[in-house]
């Protein structure tokens, strides 16, 4: 079959091989909901869609909603336009408010994916079914009035004000009217020399946020997001950068709330040791009504009074004890045993509690009366789900942070409970911990030229550059959850809240679905339907699992580490490689994010969605450069994630936020991955190839070093991002222009010598010489993931066949090879890896020869796992490791690219498997 003619009959490889719907037919939107970026501008008919299932995620259904749940669904191509209105029903046929709206689109106009929110207030169900339609209207829908000076958002319980200008970023929190919380402010302090080097005097200083740009970006009906910027100031510096979103639903009494950070101190005096976000509570009750509770394991919960009255010497009655103990009002005093209402002064009031969370296996609990007063132990526990509560029989504030444990050192303070006003603190880093300290861990030892750093390269693996080890420009997000309760909760109701913030309900669709819209390119949901899939499917399942125990086995968890894995494992010391150079933290090498996004998609696996949404919270922030010199650049695989000298696109790559970004609408994913379109600027400062260069290369912006493979394709993906987003028009421009002109080149994607990238356009120079340069890492960043969906989505003839080529050859042989380059290619690394690529041009060709010689590569295993290899652990205790362990014979660039060329081997020739 002619390439260019099966590349019109299909629009997605994967959807192809489903053969569930057919894309040959065009279709488009209204020209209005084209947005003058995407796709054509003659409406065409739009074929529709029946409904679509929804779940939970845990596939149990929730008690409690941090305020509410936002999700997103595919489309298929043709299908719906933008302007598409959605209704929800739930199990029992009852419609649920929900606000929808579109987050992608196709090229022709339709919508690709919808963004779907519904509040906390109506009663969840099981499952339910998203349809085409009129959806039902909240009760009390969100409302929000602006003028210049704030910004109130009501939900119809609760009203939240934003001050434009300030150091609050919310005035007050209103149920009723009554004030729950106010003065809501960033908290940071930092000293001027580390913990660890006996200085004898400290300088400590203590900031305040400092809101600087106050932004609706939804207002309801059912869900509104409120987004406040600014900077931490003291005196005449500021500093820290913060963007934090306040999300509020309909008929909800919480909020919710992400907050994101960027480093820019000087990592050599500023030393961060406390980082929190803090409200004031008033507090009107008598002592004895005044409640603290926190959450610790499972779904335990500490419950106490400022003043209690239970164990005294003197009982003050059941009905006092059993009230104060369920968190209501107690009786009048007056008709207590008057020996403990005369005496009530002489019991100490407990007024400031503290939670820390320093270690991800231990927490303690202590309180104490007063500023100036010993603090008291209360308990402990080991992990606690990071919420707290101060309040009365009237109200108060429950306060918590998501992954409270899996981020520490961290902790909830509680201060002033016995005054006027009690003061309530989530501690993002805890000031009970060390100073934060960004240093590098060695001095250079003496790496001061090129070769020396190369030849250091060949013995550790570390890419080593004086003053590159910076984390200037790094970033952080957390999560946050706020509830103005209306009454001191029960001790369940609380643990059911803490339930909520410790692990965020969501609503997902099926793999079944997700799959039938054509997204993401080549996958298919699990199949197990004979003996050699099923061998292949357990050996995906158990590396995968595997990986999620060696996240907990070895603790990688902490502030700046939780979400990464380690990049290979020391089988000497039965310890992955945490001190060796490039052999420590992953940082994204070889696509680990999208073999755990592709591992979802096709699993629906609860515990594979929460550890690739983890990872994409890291890599996506703390191994990017946000600000500075670095800026849009990401940091190769080394012991610090911002040590290594070798800062690159392949890294920052948008295309392993994509997968998170779509399944949930996260705003600040979005940002990240818009904040890429202009990377290519990146070649004008830093040139990452400076230290192998031979030539008398300087960057101009019209004749810059991009390569056609590795890192154009990492920039490719956030143009394809960006354009499927209806955004900033450059990024199709250049997307498009990228893919036509390498296209054209005599070789395309396998073409060497000295490429020039014009940065206006995103064009490549005219290429006439038949030349021939490939490497085993040109393709294994993304670009293959990125292709396969380009393709049908550009409808090129010349950049399929040429496509195609690359797919066919890299594991060809050297007279393939020959034959249509000219050149031998060389001995290929990573030949597992591409057998992917080779399945690739074994479906577009109908080449069952070529399927067949793709299942040969992929058992092979050329520089990953081989058919023989046993997929097993083997369980360590004793005196040869520190704690029990489970060792297996993996190393994480190989199982990233195992993963991903089994999953889209079974997707495109599993036929032939």
């Amino acid at each position: 079959m002619d390439i260019s003619r099966r590349a019109l009959l299909q629009t997605s490889v994967a959807a192809g091989l489903a053969a569930a719907l057919d894309w040959s037919s065009p279709a488009a939107a209204s020209e209005a909901a084209l947005r003058g970026t995407f796709g054509q501008t003659t409406p065409q008919p739009l074929t529709g869609h029946g409904p679509v299932g929804l779940r939970w995620l845990e596939n149990t259904v929730p008690k409690q909603l941090t305020a509410g749940v936002t999700w997103g669904v595919p489309w298929p191509r043709g299908a719906l336009s933008p302007d598409q209105a959605f209704a929800l029903v739930a199990e029992s046929g009852e419609s649920v408010p929900v606000q929808s709206w579109p987050t992608g689109w196709w090229p022709d106009g339709s919508v690709k994916w919808t963004a779907h929110a519904i509040s906390a207030a109506p009663a969840r169900s099981a499952v339910y079914s998203l349809q085409t339609g009129t959806p039902a209207a909240p009760s009390s829908a969100i409302t929000v009035d602006e003028n210049p000076g704030r910004v109130q958002v009501s939900t119809g319980i609760i009203t939240v004000e934003f001050p434009k200008h300030g150091e609050s970023l919310v005035s007050w929190i209103r149920r009723g009217d009554a004030v729950i919380a106010e003065a809501g402010r960033l908290v940071v302090s930092r000293q001027d020399v580390p913990d660890t080097d006996g200085a004898e005097k400290v300088v400590n200083e203590q900031f305040t946020s400092k809101v600087s740009e106050v932004t609706v970006e939804q207002r309801g009906p059912v869900r509104a997001v409120v987004r406040v910027k600014g900077t931490h100031k003291k005196g005449k510096r500021s500093w820290l950068p913060f963007d934090v979103r306040f999300y509020l639903y309909a008929g909800s009494d919480g909020v919710r709330v992400v907050h994101s950070f960027v480093f820019d101190g000087d990592e050599k005096t500023d030393f961060i040791n406390g980082m929190g976000l803090r409200f004031s509570v008033p507090l009107t009750a008598q002592l004895h009504d005044r409640h603290i509770r926190f959450a610790g394991d499972g779904a335990g919960v500490l419950g106490e009074a400022v003043r209690g009255i239970t164990g005294l010497r003197r009982d003050p009655g059941a009905a006092a004890r059993e009230a104060q103990i369920a968190g209501v009002a107690t009786p009048d005093p007056v008709t207590w045993d008057q020996r403990v209402t005369s005496r009530l002064q002489w019991i100490p009031a407990w007024g400031d509690y503290s939670l820390s969370q320093l270690t991800a296996h231990g927490f303690e609990i202590r309180k104490r009366t007063s500023s100036g007063h010993s603090w008291i132990r209360v308990d402990g526990g080991k992990r606690a789900r990071g919420l707290a509560y101060v309040g009365s029989p009237g109200g108060g504030l429950a306060f918590g942070m998501r992954n409270f444990w899996q981020l520490h050192p961290t902790e909830l303070e509680i201060s002033g409970a016995a005054t006027e006003k009690a003061t309530a603190t989530i501690w993002m880093w805890s000031p009970k911990a060390g100073a934060m300290d960004l240093r590098f861990y060695h001095d250079g030892m003496g790496q001061d030229t090129y070769p020396k750093q190369l030849d250091a390269l060949e013995i550790t693996y570390e890419d080593y550059e004086p003053g590159f080890g910076s984390p200037y420009g790094t970033a952080r997000t957390t999560e946050l959850s706020f509830w103005a309760l209306g009454a001191t909760p029960s001790a369940q109701d609380f643990s059911d809240l803490a339930d909520a913030n410790a692990l965020p309900p969501l609503l997902v669709s099926s793999p079944e679905h997700n799959h039938s819209a054509g997204v993401f390119g080549s996958w298919a949901p699990v199949d197990r339907s004979n003996l050699a899939k099923i061998a292949v499917e357990d050996k995906l399942a158990f590396m995968h699992a595997h990986y999620v125990q060696q996240v907990d086995q070895r603790s990688w968890y902490g502030f700046w580490d939780y979400g990464d894995v380690m990049h290979d494992f020391d089988r000497d010391r039965h310890v992955w490689r945490y001190d060796i150079g490039g052999y420590a933290w992953d940082n994204s090498e070889l696509s680990t994010d999208l073999w755990l996004w592709y591992h979802y998609l096709r699993t629906g696996d609860a515990a594979g969605f929460r550890f690739a949404e983890a990872m994409t919270r890291h890599t996506g922030e703390v191994d990017v450069y946000h600000l500075g010199k670095y800026r849009d650049l990401g940091t190769r695989h080394g012991i610090m994630h911002w040590g290594d000298s070798a800062k690159q696109q392949r890294i920052s790559n948008a295309g392993y936020r994509r997968f998170y970004y779509f399944l949930t609408a996260d705003e600040r994913v979005g940002d990240l991955m818009h904040d890429l379109v202009d990377a290519d600027k990146t070649f004008m400062e830093l040139d990452p190839g400076r230290k192998i260069r031979t030539d008398a290369y300087t960057p101009q912006e019209n004749a810059l070093g991009v390569s056609n493979t590795t890192d154009w394709g990492a920039l490719a993906l956030a143009w394809l991002a960006e354009w499927e987003r209806n955004g900033d028009p450059i990024a199709q421009t250049k997307l498009i222009n990228g893919a036509k002109t390498i296209a054209a080149m005599p070789n395309g994607w396998a073409q060497g010598g000295t490429l020039r990238y014009n940065l206006a356009d995103g064009k490549y120079a005219e290429e006439t010489a038949s030349t021939v340069e490939v490497g085993s890492l040109d393709s294994v960043f993304g670009l293959i993931e990125l292709m396969t969906e380009l393709i049908v989505l550009i409808d090129d003839p010349q950049v399929t066949e040429q496509w195609v080529n690359y797919c066919r050859l890299y594991n060809g042989t050297s007279a393939e090879q020959i034959e249509i380059t000219g050149t031998a290619w060389g001995g290929q690394n990573l030949r597992q890896a591409y057998s992917r690529a080779t399945a690739y041009a074994a479906y577009q060709l109908d080449d069952v020869a070529l399927a067949k010689r793709a299942w040969k590569e992929f058992r092979t295993g050329h520089a990953g796992y081989p058919e023989s290899l046993v997929f097993g652990s083997t369980h360590i205790d004793g005196p040869a490791v520190l704690n029990p362990i489970d060792e297996a014979p993996f190393s994480t660039n190989a199982s990233a690219q195992y993963g991903l060329a089994a999953i889209q081997c079974l997707a495109l020739v599993g036929d032939h498997i």
